[in-house]
């Protein structure tokens, strides 16, 4: 009978069309299912088939007169999967009624609760106004007792009533924690025995569904002569009263349900520092925290009296956590509690929003669960990237890994947050993202492949010698700048903004602000080297009055003191301290644009004359040879003596720096992947004395 009926169910779930049974068989099944002799094996199949049947016609099954819970379980399941159209709030209160009135009463001796739980969160799942008032209290009353006063006890294993079984069994001991220590505080989800007691089963149970039945119930109030006229006051001192268990029982049921669960799930959040022995528990944990810091969140929403005491501990939670990825997931529900209630708390968020948005999608992209979270998230959260001045605004290209990594799953999810993304100020950058996401996928492959690599293997890495793959440039410190900056700005308007410039000039002077902000942040070199240098360079092309009237001998001294200061600050060699990594072409480029701007203020040509003839010192500096190979410290260094050559001669160097319009387009103008001009290196020759030689 098992084997058929196992067949039988297996056909109707594996069928996508609506099947139908003899009208003598569903009978059979059903007079079977409510048999008290039948076997629970049987029971149980009974039920999968009718409830794969539903719709059905032919069913005759009530839950008014059944009072075994495992029977009264399976036949709720039944009706629940029968219920449709017109019917459907009739039968699903008509379960519900029969469910919590079990519940309430007392259950003979062998029959448990714990059957009833999973059919009352389906009740309230399919209709939560399936319930009256005074029945949600009833069950909230029950919720909060299974919450708070489970045995800490260990459960008696059944006796299996075999020829072996032995009546005196040990006495059970005291549940453990997921280290192995004894329990010393109420029983919990994650609290570990051998067996568990029936209570203990309750607790577990109330709180999985304990979120549903918050949201359904939980900020409703009583319906009572007074419950209105009550304050916010009013109840921040009941909250305050109920700290004792004594006049906790005082408070109305959902009062005191949302107490208990408040002091459940900080006792969750303690509990999740503790090292599990397992790894399962340690999987429970991250679980469990996930859900205790989302139902503090619905809590607090409920009753503001909670806000400041949930906000300082979830403040150290996110110290604890934010440093290990394995945690990750559990940063999303904190960050959502402070959006939430950040402001009445008097909390500065920024730094927990800032290590969201910027290190998260920067070490965990590959991570596909938490990047569908992460932008549901968003989507949750979409009104925030309207705000000019918000974190989520000024990071949201970060979001951009998540889609490079995990697209196509993430595109649908994307597509939704878009709209709160565009305007006219992120219009043209988000639109260079998306051209650039193969080449930001690209740059993220080798970083992953990278990390996969042995450790000594990472190690062993020598600069002087030329990458042969993205993988050993990746790995090599002078190349690998190119792939950070893949990663921060992944922009193809860094190679356009020549051509930009090119085409209107003018925008060096009209965005001159703009420009010195960015090309005076020393870190924009390693992090944004690509777009730094073309910025660097149009400066010392565009800033001259041959190119718009408005630029004053002020704007141009304003620039080079600036750009001197980025270059001193590069080239600075400190003793005992590393040098930084900076690429050769950004020191080339910062020398030129000096250059040029003091050809048209030649009161500056002391001044860059004067540190280019210390060149020659910095590149042949230990600390630099030891980061620089020798193509780029000959790099360095000629383009130095090229431009020091030239400077000695302020005329030629003006013509050559600062052409007329009319003739800044001839060959003796034109550079070409940021070298001089063939002019600069005939003056050269002409002066120089011998190869290489740099007077100082």
């Amino acid at each position: 009978a098992v084997d058929c009926l196992q067949r039988l169910h297996l056909v109707l779930a594996a069928s996508k069309s609506p099947r139908r049974l003899d009208a003598r068989l569903v009978e059979l099944l059903q007079a079977v299912l409510c048999s008290p002799k039948c076997p629970e094996q049987i029971q149980l199949l009974c039920a999968a088939i009718l409830r794969e049947m539903a719709p059905c016609d032919g069913l005759r099954l009530s839950c008014h007169r059944i009072h075994d819970t495992k029977l009264l379980s399976l036949v709720s399941s039944v009706l629940l999967a029968q219920v449709s159209g017109l019917t459907r709030q009739a039968a699903v209160s008509a379960v519900g009624q029969r469910v919590v009135k079990a519940l309430e009463g007392r259950l003979p001796e062998g029959q448990s609760s714990r059957y009833l739980l999973p059919v009352l969160s389906n009740v309230i799942s399919l209709s939560p106004e399936a319930l009256t008032e005074e029945q949600i209290n009833v069950v909230s009353k029950k919720m909060a007792d299974w919450l708070r006063y489970a045995s800490t006890q260990q459960g008696v294993a059944q006796p299996s009533g075999g020829f072996f079984s032995n009546p005196r069994t040990r006495q059970p001991g005291p549940v453990t924690e997921v280290d192995g220590a004894i329990a010393t505080d109420f029983f919990t989800v994650l609290s570990l025995g051998q067996h568990y007691t029936e209570d203990q089963w309750l607790n577990m149970q109330t709180f999985s569904m304990l979120r549903k039945w918050l949201l359904c119930y939980g900020g409703k109030e009583m319906n009572t002569p007074n419950s209105g006229d009550k304050s916010e006051m009013d109840r921040s001192a009941m909250s305050v009263v109920s700290t004792s268990s004594t006049s906790s029982r005082l408070l109305p049921p959902r009062e005191r349900l949302r107490e208990k669960a408040f002091e459940y799930c900080q006792r969750l959040i303690e509990q999740s520092n503790r090292q599990a022995l397992k790894k399962a528990d340690g999987d429970l944990q991250k679980a469990c925290l996930i859900e205790a810091v989302t139902i503090m969140d619905i809590i607090c929403k409920q009753d503001s009296s909670y806000v400041y005491r949930a906000a300082s501990f979830l403040k150290i939670l996110h110290g604890r956590i934010n440093g290990d990825a394995t945690y990750a997931r559990a940063l999303l529900p904190i960050a959502q509690f402070f959006l939430n209630h950040g402001e009445m708390a008097a909390v500065d968020c920024d730094a927990i929003y800032k290590h969201l948005f910027t290190d998260i999608p920067a070490q965990l992209f590959h991570n596909s669960s938490l990047a569908f979270e992460f932008v549901l998230f968003c989507k949750d959260n979409s009104r925030l990237f309207t705000e000019t001045s918000s974190i989520f605004r000024q990071r949201f290209p970060n979001l951009f890994k998540f889609l490079a990594w995990n697209s196509p799953p993430l595109i649908a999810e994307f597509v939704d947050i878009l709209p709160f993304l565009l305007d006219v100020g992120t219009a043209i950058e988000i639109f260079h993202l998306l051209l650039d996401l193969p080449c930001l996928t690209a740059a993220l492959d080798v970083q992953m492949r990278s990390s996969s690599l042995p450790s000594a293997e990472r190690a062993a890495c020598d600069p002087a010698v030329k990458p042969a793959t993205c993988l050993e440039a990746f790995r090599n410190p002078l190349y690998r700048s190119a792939f950070h900056s893949l990663h921060l700005s992944c922009r193809v308007l860094s190679s356009q903004l020549v051509m930009l410039c090119k085409l209107r000039p003018a925008l060096v002077v009209e965005l001159s602000k703009e420009l010195l902000e960015f090309s005076g942040t020393v870190s924009n070199i390693q992090n944004k080297e690509p777009i730094f240098t073309h910025v660097v360079w149009a400066i010392g092309e565009y800033m001259s009055v041959s190119y718009d009237k408005r630029c004053t001998v002020e704007q141009i001294n304003r620039f080079f003191e600036t750009l001197e200061a980025v270059l001193f600050e590069v080239t600075q060699v400190r003793p005992q301290a590393s040098v930084p990594n900076y690429a050769p072409r950004a020191i080339t480029v910062l020398m030129t644009a000096l250059t040029k701007l003091a050809a048209r203020s030649q009161d500056l040509i002391p001044r860059v004359s004067l540190f280019l003839s210390k060149m020659r010192t910095f590149v042949q500096s230990p600390a630099v040879t030891s980061v620089y190979c020798e193509e780029d410290r000959e790099e360095i260094l000629t383009r130095a003596t090229e431009l020091m050559n030239l400077l000695k001669m302020p005329s030629v160097a003006q013509f050559v720096f600062t052409p007329s319009v009319d003739v800044a387009h001839t060959r003796f103008q034109k550079e070409v992947n940021d070298t001089l001009p063939s002019a600069l290196r005939i003056v050269t020759r002409l002066l120089e004395p011998a190869p290489g030689f740099v007077p100082g």
